[in-house]
């Protein structure tokens, strides 16, 4: 990335940079609302897919929501506005991970599902989050080393096996949920399809903005269609309260199991490839040079959220590249925009009533939604193994191979049932954790850690317009290359204050 010099007033002294700056109060609430819009399906859908895993009743779901959009709230601003060094001062949104979506439901259920299992994830999720903010203090060669465990032959297989692993979860609700009385009626799959169908249109239009919305109007207009129909049900809305708090341990103390920590620390080395990527994307969108203290502080953050997340009863954390994509296609790029929509994330977390009409969204229509992300995700891994020479054998073993373990647990679940320990099992029975696992140990036996080489890994561009939040999410991931290239750069720039690192 090009340095960027300082702006200069007409009297000769520094400007405040753009992204800096304070904008007037109306836009500062259009803009952050808008944020608010662009992020608010890719946030509320995760809790619904682990509390419905879960078996949660509605008003657990209704709590489960409303706790995980006030938790990022409070993480967004941290990552925003910045306490000390921690956040990275930028305009990145923070939400809960997709990585984190099969591991917490292997592990709840592992734990027995219900608020058993969520008390389990929580210990997990909070260890986590601990150990990622720890992470982050290292000195920078031993951060870039760890980094250097993705490079894209990785990134992708990860990315491609996530979307692989959570189109069946999809499929299952489009089927109208796992479990239900009715599992396979044609009805379910008729307002799974509307609803897909409905995103598409939206997304062949082209429209940006649209776009970046196209996955709530769906739930949205779904929803709509099913209630005009009779088959959305909204009774639990009225009964919801229009106040309600998210206190610390709402379901109990946090249990701490070694194998569903060991899983969560897996799914956050993950995370702080997604989140470093975003870091240096932004930081090319809004012009500001990023190093690699300012990585440091945006994992910083990434950690102190997560943890957080576990002690209000909510997830793993990550910044959110559909957010990235939208600060690029506004060109709107004061950090105090983010701050603006935790603002409104915060209060909406605050209202049951929101989450409750949320939690009313029938499984087809969900299904249909989340079938559509899910296989963006899986094509997003499919766009990042593009870029790497697959005609090379050792990268195609480590994709083949790894793709083989993925599915095995759905292929093979007797396996893991009834021949393996259960603590063992909670943390094996997940094709993301042995997909992952495969590639990293894999590409090492393979490839090694690779070069420590800024120039050795090919620029990966983001996308112009605001991707589908599914997709977008993981946009960062497939500029991982870029991300450790820069981060050894960063530290090469601060030591000698030479050109930046190469992109």
């Amino acid at each position: 990335m090009a340095r960027v010099a300082a702006r200069l007033s007409v009297s000769g002294e520094q400007s405040t940079h753009p992204v800096d700056e304070v904008l007037p109060l109306p836009k500062l609430a259009l803009y952050g609302f808008q944020h608010v819009l662009a992020f608010y399906a890719g946030a509320v859908i995760v809790p619904i897919i682990v509390g419905g895993a879960l078996g949660l009743t509605t008003e657990q779901l209704v709590y489960l929501i409303n706790a995980d959009l006030f938790t990022c709230g409070i993480a967004s601003i941290i990552q925003a506005w910045g306490i000390g060094r921690v956040g990275a001062r930028l305009p990145l949104i923070q939400g809960v991970t997709f990585t984190a979506v099969s591991p917490m439901i292997a592990i709840g259920l592992g734990a027995g599902g219900g608020t058993a299992g969520l008390l389990v994830i929580y210990g997990a999720v909070i260890t986590a989050g601990i150990a990622t903010f720890a992470f982050a203090w290292l000195p920078p060669k031993a951060f870039r080393t760890v980094m250097r465990l993705f490079p894209p032959v990785v990134t992708g297989t990860v990315i491609t096996v996530l979307g692989i692993v959570l189109i069946p979860v999809g499929l299952g609700d489009a089927a109208g949920g796992v479990g239900s009385p009715d599992f396979g009626d044609p009805q379910h799959f008729a307002y799974a399809g509307g609803t897909m169908l409905f995103i598409l249109v939206l997304m062949k239009l082209g429209k940006p903005f649209l776009s970046s919305i196209s996955i709530l109007l769906g739930l949205v207009g779904g929803t709509v269609v099913a209630f005009l129909l009779g088959d959305a049900k909204f009774g639990d809305v009225s009964h919801s309260d229009w106040i309600g708090i998210t206190t610390p341990f709402h379901y109990g103390a946090p249990k701490f199991a070694w194998f569903p920590i060991l899983l969560m620390l897996i799914v956050m080395l993950i995370t702080m490839v997604e989140t470093t990527g975003d870091t240096y994307a932004v930081g090319d969108i809004v012009g500001k040079e990023i190093d690699s203290e300012t990585v440091a502080r945006a994992l910083r953050a990434d950690g102190a959220a997560t943890a957080l997340g576990g002690v209000l009863n909510s997830f793993p954390y990550v910044a959110f590249a559909e957010n990235v994509g939208l600060v690029r296609m506004t060109k709107v790029k004061s950090r105090f925009v983010v701050v603006a929509a935790g603002v409104f994330m915060i209060v909406l977390g605050l209202i049951p009533k929101a989450a409750a009409i949320v939690a009313a969204v029938p499984h087809g229509v969900l299904g249909g939604a989340a079938t559509v992300m899910f296989a963006m995700v899986a094509l997003a891994g499919i766009q990042t193994l593009a870029k790497v020479d697959l005609k090379e054998e050792k990268n195609a073993l480590v994709v083949g191979v790894s793709l083989a373990f993925a599915l095995l647990p759905a292929t093979v679940p007797v396996l893991f049932k009834d021949h393996m320990d259960a603590d063992l099992s909670s943390l094996l029975n997940s094709g993301v954790t042995l997909g992952a696992t495969a590639a990293i140990v894999l590409n090492l036996i393979f490839n090694g850690l690779g070069k420590d080489d800024a120039h050795s890994v090919p620029r990966v561009e983001l996308p112009a317009q605001a991707a589908a939040p599914a997709e977008a999410e993981t946009v960062a991931e497939a500029a991982v290359g870029v991300a450790v290239a820069a981060t050894a750069g960063g530290e090469k720039a601060e030591a000698d204050d030479a050109s930046t690192p190469a992109t």
